[in-house]
């Protein structure tokens, strides 16, 4: 089965047994402030689970696409060198709202695994909370999973009570409760032991379905207090579901990422397909298009850092392989022709996803090789430690996010002083706040419409400058080469969150890589400060 079938199937088979078909929410969560990122297909019903919100529905499936690169869930060092880790992947998942719970929930997956799918039985290991006799009954009395295949686990040594794999949580806060997880016996040939021993963390036995039964919300204390009715919700990643379906060891084995690894070869001017920077660039590509698709631009804090991260580490290996020019954004076609008829969205956003990757992969590709130079010249010390000063220089001068360098020393058996980074950040810290009093936060007040910021859609445009600041007061020239502050009726700059300081005297239209030409107006239309 191709994924797009996988996918179209696993809806089907729950929207035929009363569910109703959700489309996937944004990666940006849009009433949770406590997640970075969409991380899971039960975000988008938090408040149907605490109770705050009713739908016109009890059932629900989705395949929400998903992003595991910040935050609690960061699965980002782990890409490129396992089989199965992803920056972005999609969970398919069914939900029960106060309607089923343990029972059905268990009865569907084994019916959908074994029935429908046709995947045979003795190949699957179960797991439970080491509490959970109702879910340990269910699976070894009516499924009839034989004891020598499930587990219970327990807390995590030292970590408390519900710190466990099988109790699952979305964050620090929120829906919680016991999960019974699913796991796909690979075969002999590959190492590692069942879940539950001490050889557990091999490739052998993969999870793939994670039942999670919703009792609980954990407050900011970590108290847990009941649902108002326990629900279900669960998850399985569509790439790990389809590499077994396919018959394949590797979630990059799959249909979805052989093609896309094939254009990160073209564009690369690879030969080699097994190579691991290929997989990189691959997986990176999906995080970073629909990151872009979903409102989120390159930026120095926040979501926009953690998209630019993902970004430079697609260019380094890129690098790596040996290409100088752009070319990562080339692949967000090969993207939209793969993945748009599940995520229309995306070929209706292609042309400002490469624009906008085109954009970050001209500016990083000045200082990469420059970097790169420094880089690999400090790799060589005898101690096998890269100092922070060096960590530093390459995050401050050459663009380096510290897990790309930290990357790069990984490959080479290289550890990093992260103590020494973090004193020489706080040592700029301070001489930024003692250099900091931006004249224009000194008395510029104005009274007007807001900027309309423009910068999701274009990184140009043609800009009316409204007014004009000198030392604080409005004024109506400035001579040549003085320094002053202009307001903007519309801008691409992004000025607030990570942007450039927003002076006439600087030069952000450089270091964003966007641009504006303005033009004199004397109407007052914009209370936002910054810079042409």
């Amino acid at each position: 089965m191709k994924s797009a079938d996988i996918r179209s199937s696993f809806l089907e088979f729950f929207a035929r047994r009363g569910h109703t078909v959700v489309a996937s929410s944004p990666l940006v969560p849009a009433n949770d402030p406590t997640l970075l990122f969409t991380n899971s297909g039960m975000v988008q019903f938090k408040d149907v689970f605490l109770g705050r919100e009713t739908r016109p529905y009890k059932r629900a499936t989705t395949s929400q696409r998903s992003l595991r690169a910040g935050g609690k869930h960061n699965d980002l060092e782990n890409v490129g060198y396992t089989a199965r880790h992803h920056t972005f992947f999609e969970m398919l998942g069914n939900f029960s709202f106060g309607d089923y719970f343990k029972r059905d929930a268990i009865h569907f997956a084994w019916e959908l695994l074994t029935r429908e799918w046709k995947l045979p039985g003795e190949r699957m290991w179960v797991t439970v909370y080491e509490n959970d006799d109702e879910a340990y009954d269910l699976w070894t009395k009516e499924v009839g999973i034989p004891t020598d295949r499930i587990a219970r686990i327990g807390d995590k040594p030292g970590a408390g009570r519900y710190q466990s794999d099988n109790f699952w949580q979305m964050g620090d806060t929120g829906p919680c409760g016991p999960c019974s997880e699913i796991f796909w016996d690979h075969g002999p040939e590959v190492l590692g032991g069942p879940p539950g021993s001490a050889e557990a963390d091999g490739d052998r036995f993969i999870e793939i379905w994670n039942l999670v039964f919703m009792q609980f919300n954990r407050d900011e204390a970590g108290e847990l207090h009941p649902l108002p009715k326990p629900s279900v919700d669960t998850g399985m990643g569509l790439e790990r579901i389809a590499a077994v379906l396919q018959g394949v060891h590797s979630n990059y084995e799959i249909d979805l990422f052989r093609d896309l690894i094939k254009a990160a070869a073209r564009e690369t001017g690879t030969r080699d397909l097994s190579e691991n920077s290929l997989k990189v660039i691959a997986d990176h590509i999906r995080a970073c298009a629909f990151l872009i698709v979903d409102g989120v631009i390159p930026g120095n804090e926040g979501r926009g850092y953690v998209l630019r991260r993902i970004i430079r580490r697609a260019l380094r290996h890129g690098y790596k392989l040996g290409r100088r020019q752009p070319f990562f954004y080339r692949l967000a076609a090969d993207l939209a022709q793969a993945m748009g008829a599940a995520y229309p969205e995306l070929p209706k956003a292609v042309e400002r996803v490469k624009q906008v990757l085109q954009a970050e992969e001209e500016r990083f590709g000045e200082t990469l090789e420059n970097g790169m130079k420094v880089l690999e010249g400090a790799l060589t010390r005898e101690d096998r430690m890269l100092d922070g000063e060096t960590v530093f220089q390459l995050y401050d001068t050459f663009g380096f996010p510290v897990d790309l360098t930290a990357d790069i020393a990984r490959e080479r058996g290289v550890m990093i002083d992260h103590a020494g980074f973090e004193a020489a950040m706080a040592r700029q810290r301070e001489q930024a706040r003692a250099a900091s009093k931006f004249r224009m936060a000194a008395g510029v007040e104005y009274q007007g419409k807001p900027t309309e910021f423009r910068g999701y859609d274009t990184l140009a445009l043609e800009a009316a400058v409204v007014a004009v600041y000198k030392e604080g007061a409005q004024v109506e020239e400035v001579p040549s080469g003085e320094a002053a502050v202009v307001v903007l009726d519309c801008t691409p700059f992004y000025a607030e969150s990570g942007g450039k300081s927003a002076t006439a005297a600087s030069s952000p239209a450089r270091a964003a890589r966007s641009s504006c030409r303005t033009r004199r107006r004397s109407s007052r239309r914009s209370s936002a400060i910054t810079a042409c």
